[in-house]
């Protein structure tokens, strides 16, 4: 809970963390280190609680000093989020408070209100509140008020106790309450993202009253749900509401939830996992855990076999996997690949998975002995975003993965492998249902203290075989020197003009040789560049979207005024979001003589408490031309157009932010774009990729797209240079968008490779890595395509 409500009579510190310290108000400031400091005051002004989104709120108080002048020791406090609605439901004006966990920000209103230049925010999981209210004086009639007042000394009547909870059990549930409970978990899913902005977790629990009870949490924090492992977990949860649903009772969280879970094995430590920082527990925790332990063996509630090790997975089974995350690749948009051990070797053939070169995250290759225990699984549809959050090194639990006997199909850049029989492949499919899913398992989790034993065991076993795979390893390159390669005239002597950092250890082939060879791998070439398209090089700067893999020119500037224009045209009145301020900047004329325009400007009030005002403005009603020479004033620009009587963003084939001489666009397909404020809390410099994620745009990448024609002294072949072209140029295509030097470093590389005044055989010679795989052209039709990767040009022609 973030606002601690005390009992009645106990003073605010009576229940504060001892390792906290007040700090006066009249010593705070900027400078002050607040991460161990409390702040103590009466509420002597609260404000309304204003919603600025859904489950997102604002409030302002003053609180000052007791016994001291107001002026001198009041100050303004901003709470932000949860913590807001907490502090509207439970705090009124009058009672004592205790904040910690604050940041210190300029007062954007010192010069109004008078009171202290700055103020202190609250907002996060660190930020809490621990409030007291004074007794209700006892009524003088009553003889019991006054013996009671007569008998118990100050220090007994002002005492504070420990929380004390009730628990329903599961059979006496009636709905309509707001209850407190314990269960077993027999069910559960992961938590999926919902149609709002919440995710949601579900689940199914017991308890001895032998009552299967559903469970469903909404919220938009992962941290807020339960962090469930597997069946058979202790769960307790604070505040659930009861509902009836399909003739049964159910539970759904409420204003204050809270969940705690503990590992189900008998015996086991009673290590709580929380959804929030602060919660308690008590010796009758300790034994109702263990009581719902000993009896959920006794009703064989728990599994089994929990998870399965791959030594003992068989086909067509649908099992949970604990393994360590080695490697990752993007294979598609719909499906990942993650490469995972656990220490144990399947016993069935597995599916090899190959992927394009400089694709994987990751180590490409291992030692054999560790090649031999690595499985391939294959994430798709929902899983890949959640894929993407791991790290490597992660521990994972894999639910509900299915082993699929003789598959070979692999989407995307795989299609092209050669057919596998009776090979097993691990999926899984996308969805949640049976509680499909992943989740990152903590270091002290029994099962990777199990998992690590295994790892490290086979670790030994490996340094015994290193000195054997050398020597194989010796007697392989003795083949490959021995075979010569085929004739390339004067290339072989003639001073390259590229580097490859690829570190493939291979010998150069022909482009007859390639184009003979089967699809797939890399390949080393010796070549000249024919001709390249396209031949304006503006023309080869596209945008692209990681998330729907989908690539698109860039906007021209007639394009991109013709929507501002239209966007500063519709300008009538709107009402601006709770969170901003609003004002008007003048817009300098684009020459001298010429007039100066005033448009309506919003900041984020935060960001002005915080001294950024101009990190970030939202601007309305201006034109292309007027919104670059305002870039130059302010670190970042949204515009903005007025609809329906709201600030909305322009239309997404314009750019959504504008940094300087940088501009970057959002994609149409996947943002869900509307207007909100960044959250600038630990963040030093706020650049683009805060800003999008504020504001639900899927960013957009620059890059650069060229076809290439090699050729060498056996034929000629089309190549694409994309994911290293900014290797290649050693520019960004970032800088490309908006640096006139970059622009001119691409352009100056290309004259010097393909110069139109020399012959083909007066142009220098490159050595290439290229990579080949198999995608679908326009007609659907699958075809081999090859890639540079690895290389960088190294000589400019002096």
């Amino acid at each position: 809970m973030p606002v601690h409500v005390l009992s009645e009579g106990a003073g605010p510190g009576a229940q504060v963390p001892a390792h906290l310290t007040r700090i006066p108000i009249s010593l705070i400031s900027t400078s002050t280190n607040c991460s161990k400091k409390t702040v103590k005051g009466k509420v002597v002004r609260k404000g309304r609680l204003v919603s600025l989104a859904d489950d997102n709120f604002i409030l302002k108080t003053v609180i000052q000093e007791e016994d001291s002048q107001p002026d001198a020791t009041s100050i303004n406090v901003v709470l932000l989020g949860a913590l807001a609605k907490d502090f509207s439901q439970a705090v009124n004006q009058g009672d004592v408070l205790v904040a910690a966990g604050f940041t210190v920000g300029k007062s954007p209103t010192v010069h109004k209100d008078k009171l202290h230049p700055f103020n202190l925010l609250l907002s996060g999981d660190s930020a809490c509140v621990y409030v007291s209210r004074p007794p209700p004086p006892p009524d003088p009639r009553s003889p019991l008020a006054a013996k009671r007042s007569s008998t118990l000394p100050a220090e007994v009547s002002r005492a504070t106790k420990a929380p004390k909870y009730t628990y329903v059990k599961l059979g006496d549930l009636k709905p309509g309450a707001v209850v407190n409970v314990y269960g077993v978990v027999v069910f559960f899913k992961q938590p999926f993202k919902s149609r709002g902005t919440d995710f949601c977790s579900t689940l199914k629990i017991t308890d001895p009253s032998n009552q299967k009870i559903c469970c469903t949490v909404f919220s938009e924090k992962l941290d807020n749900h339960p962090k469930i492992f597997q069946i058979g977990d202790i769960i307790r949860m604070h505040r659930v509401k009861t509902q009836f649903f399909n003739d049964s009772i159910t539970l759904v969280n409420t204003f204050g939830f809270s969940v705690l879970t503990f590992d189900g094995a008998v015996g086991g430590p009673v290590e709580p996992r929380a959804s929030s920082r602060s919660f308690y527990i008590d010796q009758e925790d300790h034994r109702t855990v263990e009581e719902l332990r000993s009896w959920a063996a006794s009703q064989a509630v728990l599994p089994s076999a929990p998870t399965i090790p791959l030594s003992a997975v068989q086909p067509k089974a649908y099992f949970d996997l604990t393994c360590q995350l080695l490697a990752r690749a993007d294979i598609d948009c719909t499906c990942t690949l993650l490469r995972v051990w656990d220490g144990t070797r399947c016993p069935h053939s597995l599916l090899k998975v190959i992927v394009e070169p400089g694709a994987i995250e990751g180590p490409s290759s291992f030692s054999a002995q560790k090649e031999s225990l690595i499985a391939n699984i294959l994430a798709y549809d929902n899983h890949v975003e959640s894929a993407k959050q791991l790290k490597l090194g992660d521990f994972l639990r894999i639910y509900n993965l299915r082993a699929i006997p003789g598959s070979s199909k692999v989407p995307g850049l795989t299609s092209s492998q050669s057919e596998e029989v009776n090979h097993l492949a691990f999926h899984l499919h996308g969805g949640t249902a049976y509680g499909r899913g992943i989740r990152v398992l903590p270091e002290n989790s029994p099962d990777v203290q199990q998992l690590k034993r295994t790892i490290e065991g086979f670790a030994e076993d490996d340094e015994l075989n290193d000195e054997l795979n050398d020597e194989l390893n010796d007697s392989a390159l003795l083949e490959i020197w021995s075979t010569p390669p085929e004739s390339l005239t004067d290339a072989g002597t003639a001073e390259s003009s590229t580097e490859r950092s690829c570190g493939h250890d291979m010998q150069p082939t022909t482009l007859s040789r390639l184009k003979r060879s089967d699809p797939g791998g890399v390949h080393h070439v010796r070549v000249q560049l024919r001709s390249y398209e396209p031949q304006r090089l503006h023309q080869a700067l596209k945008l692209y979207c990681s998330k729907c893999t989908s690539m698109q020119d860039v906007p021209d500037d007639e394009l991109v005024a013709g929507l501002f224009s239209e966007a500063s045209g519709d300008s009538g009145p709107c009402t601006p979001p709770a969170w901003a301020l609003s004002g008007r900047v003048n817009i300098p004329g684009g020459s001298s003589g010429s007039s100066k325009r005033a448009l309506s400007v919003h900041l984020s009030t935060q960001l002005m408490s915080e001294g950024k005002t101009k990190e970030l403005i939202i601007l309305m009603g201006s034109t292309l031309a007027e919104t670059c020479r305002l870039a130059s004033g302010y670190q970042n620009i949204v515009p903005v157009r007025s609809s329906g009587g709201q600030l909305t963003l322009l239309d997404l084939s314009a750019p959504f932010l504008f940094r300087g001489r940088k501009r970057y666009y959002g994609c149409r397909r996947c943002s869900q774009a509307a207007l909100r404020e960044p959250s600038a809390e630990g963040v030093e410099l706020i650049d683009e990729k805060i800003v999008a994620e504020a504001l639900g745009v899927q960013l957009l990448k620059f890059c650069l797209l060229m076809k290439l024609e090699l050729q060498d002294d056996t034929d000629t072949l089309e190549v694409f240079l994309w994911r290293d072209a900014e290797l290649f140029f050693s520019v960004s295509a970032e800088d490309a968008a908006a640096n006139q030097e970059a622009q001119d470093r691409i352009r100056q590389t290309m004259a010097f490779l393909c110069s139109p005044d020399g012959g083909t055989g007066e142009r220098p010679w490159l050595d290439l890595c290229l990579s080949a795989y198999r995608a679908a052209d326009v007609e659907g039709q699958n075809r081999t395509c090859y890639q540079i990767c690895h290389t960088a040009f190294t000589k400019l022609q002096t």
